[in-house]
């Protein structure tokens, strides 16, 4: 037996590590390719990029992992039941939950290491990375402006625009710009038709030519009060053309390892995540509670009571035992009355939804985690029956198999997730949900590979309807004779 453990777990690891380093190149190539506007013609050092790609090699190992456990568990077990080799381990009595029991143990290890990746390495591969973005962004702030957006990146300024065109990408249109003192008040507003980004390699300033617009400034001086503010004077003036300076030394200058962002899902861990979801959950039952107790006040229902007249010979139809103008002015109160409550539940229903959104996406998160990383046994448990079924091995069929599985998994994954956000389903469901709909599948695989049977049993389908037909024709027949 130990010469026969040996032989499949030599048999599944070979086609696996050749697999997963594939695997995880094209993840890597895939999100350098989505990154590569940030880094290209930047002047950045090949030790920053590598280190980028080292924390990007990090965060796709995860998702490599199961994807080469599915398609190298469909190639190896293909492999064997091709050359027959699967047959006469059958014909010696041997099982194939017994044959796989060494890769079972091998996945359940490759599980747990998924696991620990997914709750240490990945969210500091993530953090890292995604602060490593900004910053480099931060090289060449002409580049990095977004239309549509304010971008405050640039100290001292927010810029608004609506589109970036332009053989170079460096022409604006529809341009807005505050500039903004040290106490965050807005000094001067700008506004042009278009706007032209000048910035020499080398050179420490960036420059903003606009043509066709206005500026307003106000003089601040020494007034700080707001109604010392609403006096103070100020220059408006339109041009046609107009440049500023910005001193960029500072940014160019960029720190790889500076942290802006630290509060991403994907940067935290397990325990994090659960406190997250924890401390928000706080402030939005406080948020329910008052609203609740805004609108049990405005209703006035503490001051309800019950008919205290006995034997009251009060009509049932409250508004009969009123005059028609007392009947009127009650009918607009309460028609007032419904109708401010309506508005105001309407006003912070949408801010409950996005408090709610967000404490579930920390939830769902906590669970897609862990629902990952045990993706490996799930796929493993698929891939295994299906290649002594399909009896095919080498990259083709196997490789074609296995990234519809995998396609499949990961849009019930995403579809999963976007559900519980919505509060759709809980997020636990949501975050199990490809687990729950793929583990069944593996199962009946499992168990028609036991049996020597197909995928689908054609005959046991085709069948019934045969028999049906033949009897109607018997029926015919006996009623010609």
């Amino acid at each position: 037996m130990k010469i026969l453990n040996k032989y499949v777990l030599k048999s599944f690891l070979i086609p696996f590590l050749a697999t997963f380093f594939i695997i995880l190149f094209v993840l890597i190539m895939q999100a350098l390719w989505l990154q590569f506007d940030k880094i290209a013609g930047k002047g950045i050092s090949i030790v920053i990029i590598s280190k980028f790609l080292g924390y990007i090699a990090l965060m796709m190992i995860p998702t490599a992992l199961p994807i080469a456990i599915l398609l190298s568990s469909i190639m190896s077990l293909g492999n064997l039941a091709e050359n027959y080799e699967f047959a006469a381990i059958k014909s010696a009595g041997i099982s194939l939950q017994r044959f796989i029991r060494p890769l079972i143990i091998l996945m359940f290890v490759l599980s747990g290491m998924n696991f620990l990746f997914l709750n240490y390495i990945f969210p500091y591969a993530s953090l890292k990375s995604k602060n490593l973005i900004y910053n480099m962004k931060m090289k060449e702030p002409g580049l990095a402006l977004v239309a549509g957006t304010f971008n405050s990146e640039i100290p001292g300024y927010s810029i608004l625009f609506d589109e970036k065109y332009g053989e170079d990408n460096n022409l604006l249109k529809n341009v807005l710009i505050y500039e903004i003192k040290s106490n965050n008040i807005i000094n001067k507003t700008i506004t042009a038709e278009k706007g032209e980004i000048i910035s020499e390699e080398g050179s420490r300033y960036l420059t903003l030519v606009l043509k066709d617009g206005f500026f307003n400034q106000e003089i601040m001086g020494k007034r700080r009060t707001s109604k010392e503010r609403e006096r103070v004077p100020a220059l408006k003036a339109k041009f046609d053309e107009y440049k500023i300076n910005i001193d960029i030394s500072n940014i160019g200058n960029f720190d790889p390892d500076d942290v802006k962002y630290k509060t991403g899902r994907e940067m935290l861990s397990l325990n994090q995540l659960s406190y997250y979801a924890d401390s928000l959950e706080t402030p939005y039952n406080n948020f329910i509670d008052n609203r609740a107790l805004r609108i049990y006040r405005t209703l006035k229902a503490g001051g309800l009571v019950k008919d205290t007249l006995p034997n009251s010979e009060l009509n049932p139809n409250i508004l009969e035992n009123f005059d028609e103008k007392n009947q009127k002015l009650i009918v607009n109160n309460a028609y007032n009355l419904v109708q401010g409550n309506l508005d105001n539940i309407k006003s912070f229903t949408e801010t409950l939804k996005n408090k709610q959104k967000l404490i579930n996406a920390y939830d769902t998160e906590f669970h897609k985690r862990i629902a990952f990383s045990l993706a490996c046994l799930v796929l493993f448990f698929i891939g295994t029956p299906l290649g002594s079924i399909i009896r095919k091995g080498g990259f083709g069929l196997p490789m074609i198999m296995a990234i519809v599985i995998f396609v499949i998994y990961f849009f019930i994954s995403i579809f999963g997730k976007n559900m519980a956000e919505s509060n759709s389903v809980s997020p636990f469901v949501g975050g199990w949900l490809a687990t729950f709909v793929l583990l069944p599948f593996g199962v009946l695989l499992m168990i028609r590979a036991t049996k020597d049977k197909g995928i689908f049993n054609i005959d046991a389908f085709l069948q019934p309807i045969s028999n049906f037909i033949n009897k109607l024709f018997k029926l015919e027949n006996n009623k010609s004779s």
